[in-house]
């Protein structure tokens, strides 16, 4: 991992048109690069390789976007020639994921959680989300909240609703100016790599519509990616449109719920049919659906196809997406019984983890990605700048 001043020395020498040096990742990169340029065999395949192409050398910043360009679907691994056990050793899947991880803590503010989240992702998310929620426990039975709220269905005679928000508008302000910083840091070292042009209204739309579909979890060819074997499945890009979808329509449910309160004084909870009941209940099942072949797949991949050493990091975050998505639910049918505070309690922490540790992983991942994708939208639309192909 970079610290901030060696991405501040980076950025500095790339500004003034110096050469940086890369890591054994990004080197390994730009090596696996070089030998895809001069094959050009999967051209067709995704995004990474019409960008590739318009390249002669693979400095950091290129490597950095190609690498969160790359949507690790697996495609070009299995069609490859020079695939392992050739003496190429060519595997841009796992190459990319490689750098892609290192990108997360690389750009992460601060840098030293991107770190750690990194190296022991799964036990960190759950260990903040259970301690969380026993601190939240411990408050409750402090005020004798154990026996269940009193009005025996509102979760604010539990929490009151200005210490919810004390709580978490502070938790929900840290994750987004860290999300921001970390992708403000990610833009500014692409875009001179990228033509350096702004983006336009055109290659937005373009970005967004290749971000809400999952363009490019198709393999390239419409089949689908690749697993555990050779054989292709569109299981991720479901997976995935559940997890994603599920999420924003749980955000969406929150958002509502807000306006309800502070706009129309209509207090939680809210029964059918209201809309945050039905978005929280529709994303809740999806988000769960979801997670569960996320995890199921994730645990099924083949090893060749990314990085194992994120794979903590990987399983803590579906986890902390599943167990908030449950925990929800499991609101529903504890609403009314002593069992609500410590539902409640649980599903709070896990909220409040999940937020934590959004700036240092898969979802970070995610915009990453979306920025990266909008940088390859501007790129496109401009010459090509050595004339060795184009989108």
């Amino acid at each position: 991992m970079q610290s901030l001043e060696a991405l501040t020395r980076d950025a500095r020498a790339l500004a003034q048109g110096q050469p940086v040096d890369l890591g054994p990742a990004e080197s390994e990169v730009a090596r696996q690069l070089t030998v895809c340029n001069a094959c050009r065999y999967c051209e067709g395949f995704c995004a990474v390789f019409p960008a590739m192409t318009r390249r002669l050398d693979f400095p950091r910043a290129d490597v950095h976007y190609l690498a969160n360009l790359c949507h690790n679907c697996g495609a070009c691994l299995h069609a490859c020639q020079y695939a392992p056990p050739h003496e190429f050793a060519i595997n841009i899947p796992q190459a990319m994921a490689r750098v892609r991880g290192e990108t997360y803590a690389d750009y992460a503010w601060p840098p030293a959680l991107g770190g750690l989240y990194r190296r022991n992702g799964l036990v960190l998310a759950l260990a903040l989300a259970l301690g969380l929620a026993l601190f939240l426990l411990l408050a409750a039975a402090g005020q004798g909240g154990l026996r269940g709220p009193a009005d025996g269905a509102s979760f604010y005679a539990v929490f009151p609703h200005n210490l919810l928000v004390g709580l978490f508008a502070p938790v929900f302000g840290f994750a987004v100016l860290a999300l921001g910083l970390g992708v403000r840091r990610f833009w500014r070292a692409v875009t001179p790599a990228t033509s350096g042009q702004p983006a336009t209204s055109p290659a937005v739309a373009e970005a967004t519509h290749d971000v809400l579909r999952l363009k490019y979890l198709d393999g390239g060819h419409g089949d689908g990616c690749n697993n555990e074997d050779d054989a292709y499945s569109m299981a991720r890009r479901r997976a995935h449109h559940l997890t994603f979808y599920g999420f924003l329509l749980c955000f969406a449910s929150t958002s509502v719920a807000t306006l309800y309160h502070y706009l129309f004084g209509w207090v939680a909870p809210y029964d059918w049919p209201s809309l945050p009941k039905l978005l929280g209940g529709v994303g809740g099942v999806m988000l769960m659906a979801g997670t569960a072949g996320l995890w199921h797949l994730n645990r099924r991949r083949d090893p060749a196809h990314g990085d194992a050493t994120q794979k903590p990091m990987d399983l803590g975050f579906i986890a902390l997406l599943f167990l908030t998505a449950s925990s929800g639910l499991g609101l529903w049918a504890a609403r009314g019984t002593p069992a609500m505070t410590v539902v409640l309690c649980l599903h709070l922490g896990a909220v409040m983890a999940l937020f934590l540790t959004l700036p240092y992983g898969k979802f970070a991942h995610g915009v990453f990605r979306a920025a990266a994708l909008l940088r390859h939208a501007v790129e496109k639309r401009q010459p090509n700048p050595v004339g060795l192909g184009s989108d």
